[in-house]
């Protein structure tokens, strides 16, 4: 078995092997030889690994010393009281008994680790333990009637609470015992002369029998005053014949107080010598040198806490508050740290007072023992309903919060501790949103992001400005641990709360957690969610919240900065970009630095660039052919003004197309009444015609004159209407007396189709006066005569009435026709490919016969 390879006597293994019995403990090193009669052990209790200390008695080789063993195991058997050794179990043998008690340390091996500590500590724990040994020792003599006849350094030992203990109890004896050793075989304790009173020294042992029981043992307690306070100069003068009283130079290290009382124990006298009992009630009167021990009175005030009252226990309180800090370690975290764990579970005013004392003594506990020691009886206390316990938990939640587990956050705090959000007291509200951020870390997902999270919208809305401001701090804090899909949803809308806050300082919170939890929004959320919603935040009335707005903004605006300088200048080709005007294409990529250039640069490129690329599109498409002109209208008038209404224009079919592939802005094509004697560069027929030059505008119009003449004729520079000219430009009189002498026309007003507003795109909102254009009556035109074949009559523009409401004036045809006017050509946007190919060849086969019957109509004319 593992335990016997620990073992450090033969006789243990002996023992085992021969018996066969099984030990209630593992033994383990060992610590120490106690004048040869024992040995002491650490060893650890089997069934629920206590630790625990092992007294070894090996009598296989002086069987003289077995009745002292057995005297030992009776008697602590027997005597129970706090400061004597706890006995827990025993295994016997014929050669071997082993005493199983609570784990000490033997006296001897401490006092020397005390020799660097300080005057003052020292002598406060020399005193403390004194006490300790003068109370079991008057038990002894005064309950018991007995004598312990082995007071010595060697039968003092340490708890692991600090406390001294009394053992050595191998003669402890009656004087009415029939089986008492003390009077026959004291002498068989080694070094027992050394310890004994005068009268022993003088008569033996046995005389004993016939003193005081209180006698013996009071002087072996003077020599152990001394052994303590002045380790190096033991035994003292006065232990030898003919036994002179202490010189007051013999004092060393004992303190004055305590020095009288030396010196009475001492007294060569047994029947004038002072008793333990009597050393006890003295140094325990006013002021002496027990009372004002604070070690002394800390003890007794903590055996006595649950029956003090409230005044007593604050003033116990206030005590250790003051000098805990210098206690023996192992006194504050194993004999005050339980006893105040154990009053916290009475309550009461003093229970915010002991938790903080509680968590300060923690401090040195170590790792191993922190769990049990600490976080157990800490973690029950959040069930607690006491406001002062619940306060001062989260006050001193930091101590402690580390040591935590999600286990125990999760499970046992986080369900008593977000009662305190919806607590009527403010103060413990804004305590529990403090102290989540310390936890947060260690709850599950389903509390942190959606039951916590329910908490902290509530906390939002709190009457107290401060626990907004905290909340939204708190929230900020949180926001890197967040869900994704909970980082959408909850942040922009929590932190914008904070901004349209009354409180200046939660606004700037606000604007903080914005800022701090830069790194949860994607760009494209930071651009329409975050800047737009913090936006307002820049013309606050408080230049706190200014000064913080345009911080913000900066980083956010720097991020994204950062962000586009990735991207490529243009997501898709531009299938017209082969079309468009360097020039133009130069002046849109130019940025413009302030207001009034902003707003040319949007009436002027914008508009001039539609109409470029207008006309580009329409010079790769055919043109829509006119309607049939009257036979009888003189050839110089100009047309009807019913053909070259806006409320008859069509788009045309292939830029539509193109349009609606495009991502720029573009406009419907306005198709252009075929006139072989003058060009159709008719600003009206243009969208921004206002912007567009003369030299590009009749540059256009030529171009798309000398591809409907190509188109119809694959002529290249002939005349199709002939070489003569129509009319004669030098004979005005006869020519407009046609036009003179025929009707006026009748203005015809054109009543805008009624639809519903519906969205316009881009292409179509922008007519030449920027917004839109409306479907109006042309004004009447007055003729002009021509001077060459390159000018022609130009329509008005009417003023539109609604940019926004009148997106259909463009496909919507007048509703009021001249009664003049021919039949409006079938549109080819609806035809197959085969049926344009076959509209667009009888159109021609009809310009041609049209242009046969005016040639020969001419002709007539001349001859007669």
């Amino acid at each position: 078995m593992d335990y016997l390879r620990n073992l450090g006597s033969a006789a243990v293994s002996t023992l085992v092997q021969k018996s066969g019995l099984n030990l209630p403990f593992s033994l383990g090193p060992k610590v120490a030889s106690l004048d040869g009669i024992c040995s002491l052990y650490d060893a650890t209790k089997r069934d629920d690994s206590t630790l625990v200390s092992v007294f070894e008695y090996d009598f296989s080789q002086r069987r003289d010393l077995a009745p002292l063993a057995k005297n030992s195991l009776r008697k602590l058997r027997t005597i129970r009281h706090p400061d004597v050794l706890k006995f827990m179990d025993a295994v016997e043998s014929d050669t071997t008994i082993l005493i199983m008690t609570e784990r000490v340390r033997p006296l001897d091996t401490v006092l020397q680790a005390w020799t660097s500590k300080g005057v003052q500590e020292k002598e406060d724990w020399i005193i403390w333990g004194l006490h300790r040994i003068s109370v079991a020792l008057a038990f002894i003599n005064d309950s018991c009637a007995s004598t312990h006849g082995a007071i010595r350094t060697k039968a003092v030992f340490l708890s692991l609470t600090g406390e001294w203990k009394l053992g050595g109890f191998e003669v402890l004896s009656n004087p009415n015992d029939d089986a008492a050793v003390l009077y026959s075989l004291g002498s068989l304790l080694p070094d027992n002369m050394s310890w004994a009173p005068p009268e022993v020294k003088k008569g033996g042992w046995s005389t004993l029998k016939q003193e005081n029981p209180p006698a013996a043992d009071a002087y072996a307690l003077g020599l152990l005053v001394n052994a303590t306070f002045n380790p190096d100069h033991h035994p003292p003068a006065t232990a030898s014949p003919p036994h002179p009283p202490p010189a007051a130079v013999s004092r060393g290290n004992m303190p004055n107080a305590v020095f009288p009382m030396y010196k009475k124990l001492l007294n060569p006298n047994p029947k004038g010598r002072l008793t333990a009992k009597g050393f006890l009630e003295i140094g325990m009167s006013d002021s002496s040198f027990f009372a004002s021990n604070r070690l002394v009175k800390v003890c007794s005030g903590l055996d006595n806490f649950a029956l003090a009252s409230e005044s007593e226990k604050l003033i116990l309180l206030r005590t250790l508050h003051d000098s805990v800090d210098s206690f023996p370690s192992e006194f504050a975290t194993d004999r005050v740290l339980p006893s105040l764990v154990s009053a916290l579970e009475y309550g009461g005013a003093s229970a915010a007072t002991i938790v903080p004392l509680v968590l300060r003594i923690g401090t040195n506990v170590s790792d191993d023992k922190y769990e049990s020691a600490i976080i157990t009886p800490v973690v029950k206390l959040f069930a607690s309903p006491d406001r002062g316990i619940r306060m001062a938990l989260l006050d001193h939640l930091p101590e402690y919060a580390d040591k935590l587990d999600k286990k125990t956050v999760d499970g046992k705090i986080f369900p008593h501790l977000q009662t305190g959000f919806s607590d009527t007291v403010a103060v413990i509200r804004e305590a529990t949103v403090k102290s989540i951020s310390l936890i947060a870390p260690k709850l599950s997902d389903r509390n942190l992001n959606n039951d916590l999270l329910r908490f902290l919208a509530k906390m939002q809305q709190d009457p107290e400005a401060s626990i907004r401001t905290n909340t939204c701090i708190l929230i900020g804090r949180l926001g890197p641990t967040l869900g994704y899909n909970t980082k959408k949803k909850v942040l922009v809308p929590a932190f914008l709360r904070a901004l349209k806050d009354p409180f200046v300082h939660a606004r700037v919170a606000g604007l903080m957690a914005f800022m701090a939890t830069i790194d949860c929004f994607d760009v494209e959320d930071l651009a329409t969610k975050v800047i737009p919603n913090m936006s307002f935040a820049l013309v606050d009335k408080e230049k706190l919240v200014r000064d913080q707005a345009f911080k913000t903004m900066e980083l956010f605006i720097k991020k994204l900065e950062n962000y586009v300088a990735t991207l490529p200048e243009t997501a898709t080709p531009n299938p017209l970009d082969q079309f468009s005007d360097p020039v133009a294409a130069a002046s849109q990529g130019t940025l413009v630095t302030s207001a009034a250039g902003a707003a040319g640069a949007l009436a002027g490129w914008a508009m001039s660039s539609i109409g470029k690329r207008l006309a580009a599109s329409d010079m790769q498409t055919t043109m829509a052919p006119s309607t049939a002109t009257s036979l009888d209208r003189p050839t110089s008038a100009p047309p009807p003004a019913e053909d070259t209404r806006i409320g008859n224009l069509r788009p045309s079919p292939l830029l539509t197309s193109i349009s609606a592939a495009n991502s720029t802005v573009t406009s419907p094509a306005l198709p252009i009444r075929p006139s072989f004697q003058s060009s159709s560069k008719t600003k009206g027929m243009q969208l921004g015609a206002s912007k567009v030059p003369s030299s590009i505008a009749a540059a256009l119009a030529e171009t798309l004159a000398d591809e409907v003449s190509i188109e119809d004729h694959g002529l290249e520079a002939s005349n199709p209407w002939g070489d003569d000219d129509l009319m004669d430009v030098n004979a005005d009189e006869g020519d407009w007396s046609a036009f003179e002498s025929a009707p006026a026309p009748v203005p015809v007003t054109v009543t805008p189709a009624v639809v519903a507003p519906k969205p316009v795109s881009a292409s179509t909102r922008f007519g030449s006066n920027g917004f839109g254009s409306a479907t109006s009556a042309p004004k009447s035109r007055t003729p002009v005569p021509s001077m060459s074949n390159k000018t022609s009559s130009t329509i008005s523009p009417s003023s539109s009435t609604n940019g926004w409401d009148q997106g259909d004036a463009w496909d919507t045809p007048s509703t009021a026709q001249r009664s003049t006017s021919p039949a409006t050509p079938i549109p080819t946007s609806t035809m197959t490919k085969e049926e344009k190919a076959a509209e667009m060849a009888r159109r021609k086969e009809e310009r041609k016969q049209r242009i046969a019957m005016l040639k020969e109509q001419k002709k007539h004319a001349t001859q007669s």
